[in-house]
């Protein structure tokens, strides 16, 4: 009698897993149906929009296919792991970084190419796909993938303007492509407010989900499946250098990911007396003032050797072929760059509490992801970008014809004489101030605005900057 119920127990597992593993045309309308229903919805994206995409960034060529091939195998990791939910039951919270492995590492790649690529011709191109990538992770947000997605996606706006602004009168296939791509995120917003509104929707019968099972087969005319996962990578190093070969806050970012539903437990709530759009005291002074802080000093003082944080990665001040890389210094008020040439660039990653001065002309100059940073120059031909920074002082000794600033919070740029006539370039930034001199030597100090009205004319929509009386 044990060995027949033993054998009727493997039978009813059999069974299960078979009916979890049927088409939506399974007989009875079985779970797995119902789940498989998502699959194919997702694949109509992939044969849509991700298509469309595909195929302009193949006609583009360049950077941008390359990119786009990276893109595709994004897409099928996620595939993957929509099939393996969609007849498998959710396992342990333990298990699901390993299923998110594949994903995560694919968002990876992706961002990482446009980081060793910042002097590609098409470099608006791949910000945008690198910026909005990060959505692929929906996967493991709860309770709110759409929002998530839609956030990822005005991420991209920046660059996608940038691209329409270069292309809009040159190439019409730019703009297609900005308008294929866009449209992929949309597309994917309204999958999710259908079949997973709050989380990837697993499957209530079937198998617990693991990540050893075997990888599907891909539909005919979707994006085939990448390989199985290798083994487990090395332990990630939050704390990592920029370049090409840093991926310490992208890692940082895929393990907060792979936390699933705790991913929001780390945020703690503002008040309102916090918040700069009810606190009217918080918010800078919003008319011109007569003089502002004065700009930097030319003999710097270094700090002392205690008050060095310790640095977990050594700093680097280097000439790698045209690119001159600025990383992980801390402290250092003397940073010098002198001998320049037209075609160079310079890209500062990571710098904290440190001043760099750049005599004669070059490129372009990059400040990414530092803080309390000074930057003097003299002339720069091309673009000064500010990125992902915070209490940052820019001071332009020469000329400039742009200076961009994106998603940094305090940001003061001194002008010259010469450099009057710069655009200011600014998204997602807050607490800027224009500097402008004066004929005694002093400079008036100038506030970005941060918000805007918008109202519609009747036939387009006309936006003016406002200002909040405290």
């Amino acid at each position: 009698m044990s060995e027949l119920a033993s054998l009727v127990q493997r039978l009813e597992v059999a069974v299960g897993r078979l009916e979890s593993m049927s088409g939506p045309g399974a007989a009875g309308g079985s779970a797995g149906g119902a789940q498989s229903e998502y699959v194919d919805a997702f694949d109509e994206i992939v044969n849509g929009c991700v298509n469309v995409y595909l195929g302009l960034s193949q006609k583009i060529g360049g950077d941008v296919q390359k990119h786009a091939e990276m893109m595709k195998q994004a897409f099928s990791a996620v595939r993957q792991l929509l099939v393996t939910a969609s007849s498998s039951q959710k396992p342990a919270d333990a298990a699901i970084p390993a299923l998110l492995q594949p994903v995560s590492k694919v968002i990876e790649q992706v961002q990482s190419f446009r980081e060793a690529n910042r002097t590609s011709p098409l470099f608006n191109h791949l910000s945008a796909v690198s910026e909005s990538v990060p959505a692929l992770g929906w996967v493991a947000v709860a309770p709110k993938p759409g929002p998530f997605v839609k956030e990822m996606q005005d991420a991209a706006t920046f660059y996608t303007n940038r691209v329409l602004k270069d292309y809009k009168e040159k190439d019409k296939t730019h703009v297609d492509w900005v308008n294929a791509y866009l449209c992929i995120w949309t597309k994917l917003q309204e999958y999710i407010k259908k079949y997973h509104t709050t989380g990837l929707a697993w499957s209530k019968t079937g198998p617990v989900a693991s990540a050893s099972a075997a990888p599907p087969r891909a539909p005919a005319g979707g994006c085939p499946p990448p390989p199985p996962p290798g083994p487990p990578p090395p332990p990630m190093e939050v704390s990592g250098g920029g370049g090409s070969g840093d991926a310490g806050d992208r890692n940082a970012l895929f393990a907060s990911i792979n936390k699933g539903s705790d991913i929001t437990r780390g945020l703690k709530h503002v008040s309102d007396d916090q918040k700069t759009h009810k606190n009217p005291a918080l918010r800078g002074q919003s008319a011109p003032v007569r003089t502002g802080p004065k700009p930097f000093s030319s003999t710097p003082t270094r700090p002392a050797a205690s008050a060095t944080p310790t640095r977990t990665l050594p700093p680097v001040l280097e000439l790698d072929g045209k690119k001159w890389k600025v990383e992980n210094q801390e402290g250092d008020q003397n940073l010098l760059i002198s001998d320049t040439e037209l075609k160079q660039v310079v890209y500062a990653y990571k710098c904290n509490k440190s001043t760099l001065q750049v005599k004669g002309k070059l490129n372009s100059i990059t400040l990414d992801n530092c803080k309390k940073m000074g930057l003097v120059f003299q002339d720069v031909v091309g673009i000064v970008e500010i990125i992902n920074c915070r209490d940052v002082k820019v001071q332009v000794m020469g000329k400039v014809p742009t200076i961009s600033i994106n998603k940094t919070d305090g940001c003061h740029v001194y002008l010259s004489q010469d450099s009057l006539k710069c655009e200011i370039i600014s998204a997602k930034s807050s607490e800027m101030n224009i500097l402008v001199p004066q004929s005694d030597g002093e400079f008036t100090e100038l506030p970005v605005p941060e918000q805007f009205k918008t109202v519609w004319d009747g036939q387009k929509l006309v936006t003016t900057a406002t200002e909040i009386a405290g």
